[in-house]
C-alpha cells in the first residue's frame, strides 16, 4: 500500500482572500447538521449552528469516499493539519466512511449506536468516542491502538493512543449504519 501524504495548498495570499476554490469545496464539503438530519430537532447543537462551513455540492459526493476503513484511514490521512473540520467531529468522521450526516453530536452517536466496545484494541476504521464534553468526540481507528480525529492538538491529527483524551468511551464497528 502506498503512503498518502497530506495535500499541499500552495495558493498564494491573494487567492486566499477571495475564498476558498471549487477544489476546496469539493474536498472539504459538507452542510451544517439540518432538521432532516436528526430524529429531533431540539438536538441540535449550539456548536454545529455557530460554525459556518462550505454547502454540500451534491449530496452524491458524501459518499465518494466509501470503500471501508482503509478508506475511512485515508480520508483523515489526506487532510492531516487541516483546521477545517475543528467543531465538526461527528461530520468529519461519517464524511470519512463516505456517510451523510445523521447524528447531531458524537455523544448522541455513541448513545444511539451499537454494539458498544468498551475494552480491546479498536480494529482499523471503527468509531471511537470520548465524553469530553457535552456534545463529545469522535475519531477513526487506526487499528494499532490510536486514531485519527479533528482537534489532535487544534486540527485533523493522528494520536498513538485511545487514551490521549481523557474519559474515554470506547467503540462501535465503523460504516454507515
Amino acid at each position: 500500500m502506498s503512503e498518502i501524504t497530506p495535500a499541499c495548498n500552495s495558493r498564494d495570499a491573494a487567492e486566499e482572500q477571495a475564498g476558498p476554490s471549487s477544489e476546496d469545496l469539493l474536498l472539504e464539503a459538507f452542510s451544517p447538521v439540518g432538521e432532516d438530519d436528526i430524529a429531533n430537532p431540539s438536538l441540535a447543537t449550539a456548536l454545529e449552528t455557530a460554525h459556518t462551513l462550505p454547502a454540500a455540492v451534491e449530496d452524491g459526493l458524501l459518499h465518494a469516499a466509501a470503500g471501508g476503513a482503509d478508506t475511512a484511514v485515508a480520508w483523515y490521512r489526506a487532510r492531516l493539519g487541516s483546521t477545517a473540520y475543528e467543531g465538526w467531529c461527528e461530520k468529519a468522521a461519517r464524511t470519512a466512511w463516505g456517510c451523510p450526516p445523521k447524528y447531531p453530536s458524537a455523544i448522541v452517536h455513541w448513545k444511539r449506536s451499537g454494539p458498544k466496545h468498551t475494552t480491546g484494541t479498536p480494529p482499523k476504521g471503527a468509531f471511537v468516542f470520548w465524553n469530553i464534553s457535552a456534545f463529545g468526540h469522535i475519531g477513526i481507528a487506526d487499528g494499532d491502538g490510536g486514531f485519527y480525529a479533528t482537534s489532535v492538538n487544534g486540527r485533523i491529527g493522528h494520536a498513538t493512543s485511545v487514551h490521549y483524551y481523557r474519559n474515554y468511551l470506547g467503540w462501535i464497528p465503523g460504516g454507515c449504519a
